[in-house]
């Protein structure tokens, strides 16, 4: 019998490693009875109304709240890499136009990695200016192959901008409205950590190979495009789509209860109350409405929430973080296959923060399994087949 196997007897097995701990960390907690997100004990409701997101980043990556020297230094070291190389705009140049930008932004975050890679995981300097580069370029990368796959150039970051006027800027070359920039800054900020999802796990395996950095954030990303992670904001737009009105709520959501069907934006694996992540949103989605107007999708998605608490809520299935966001993306005129994209950006913040953290104690990942095969099956020569 082999060690495998032995050690998968006494193993109980958990699909989707479900309650099993993972590593230990002191980045985020999340209380999904009382629908408490904190960042390093910072409550997130704190951060949303008094943060930025480049504070917030700092304060994950880094473990600690800025100083005004440290702040100010952190913003104009990200300013200054905000550029790509050219030879990354050419390669992107070549992607196929009806490509998703969520494998335009994997494919060119890793490569990233031919440019400044060394894999210097000792050196704190190599480890600042990966984080540096990461969060400058990444936004850069989504805003640029969305011009080019509409035939422009790309725009080139305005150094006059702050990080997230400056990223709504390069989808447009229109300086956005104050209060669209705000709201934006603040969603990055909701989105920009949230302990081992499934994302931030693909990164912390790929870490602990200690590849180059930006081989773990393209891991990542890859991991976000799924639509039951990242890629969820972009079906709730759809779906409310599909509802089309108030008056078909109710029997949208009788059907899909009927067939068993999952319904996007609602229901999260930790959470058994209203995700606040989505509170936050919903008042953000007020506040950009009460400026640029209220839509027809806002008043389907108020009716969805009502009807789902009323008919689910018992089962502790309520709006998660991707109901409200893909409502206020498309408010700020986004499209929505940037939805996910925008998810990226964010978490990047997190990926590294638990990249660096998984530096400081690593250990490759190796986990078990439990087979369920056969043994001792007998080869079959092709001419007997």
């Amino acid at each position: 019998m082999t060690s495998t196997t032995t050690i998968s007897t006494f193993c109980e097995y958990q699909p989707g490693l479900e309650n099993i701990p993972a590593t230990q960390s002191s980045i985020s907690c999340v209380d999904g009875i009382n629908g408490v997100l904190e960042y390093r004990g910072i409550r997130i409701e704190e951060l949303a109304a008094q943060s930025s997101f480049v504070e917030t980043a700092y304060l994950l990556i880094w473990g600690k709240l800025p100083n005004k020297a440290e702040l100010k230094q952190f913003q104009t070291d990200i300013l200054y890499h905000r550029r790509i190389k050219y030879r990354i705009r050419d390669m992107m140049k070549c992607f196929p136009e009806t490509g998703h930008p969520m494998d335009a932004l994997q494919t060119s975050a890793a490569a990233l990695g031919l440019f400044y890679s060394r894999r210097a995981l000792d050196n704190p300097e190599y480890i600042r200016k990966a984080v540096v580069r990461l969060l400058a370029k990444i936004p850069t990368m989504v805003a640029a192959f969305h011009q080019m796959r509409r035939g422009n150039d790309a725009i080139q970051p305005n150094d006059d901008l702050d990080y997230a006027t400056n990223f709504l800027y390069m989808l447009t070359e229109r300086k956005p409205h104050p209060i669209a920039a705000k709201v934006f800054d603040v969603c990055l900020t909701l989105h920009a950590e949230h302990t081992i999802n499934a994302s931030t796990f693909s990164a912390m395996v790929t870490a602990s190979t200690l590849t180059d950095p930006y081989g773990v954030i393209a891991s990542a990303v890859g991991t976000l495009a799924g639509p039951l992670h990242g890629g969820a904001n972009e079906e709730v737009l759809l779906m409310l789509e599909e509802i089309g009105s108030v008056e078909n709520v109710l029997p949208y959501v009788e059907a899909k209860i009927a067939n068993k069907q999952k319904i996007m934006g609602f229901g999260h694996r930790v959470y058994k109350v209203k995700d606040p992540r989505a509170s936050i949103l919903q008042s953000l989605a007020e506040q950009l409405f009460e400026e640029t107007g209220y839509d027809t999708y806002y008043e389907i998605a108020l009716e969805l929430e009502k009807v789902i608490e009323g008919k689910l809520g018992a089962k502790g299935i309520y709006p998660n973080v991707d109901f409200y966001s893909g409502l206020v993306y498309n408010k700020l005129g986004i499209p929505s296959d940037l939805f996910t994209p925008i998810f990226a950006i964010a978490r990047v913040a997190g990926w590294l923060a638990h990249w660096k953290e998984q530096l400081a104690v690593n250990r490759i990942f190796r986990p078990t399994q439990i087979y369920t095969g056969k043994h001792k099956v007998p080869y079959i020569p092709m001419k007997e087949r």
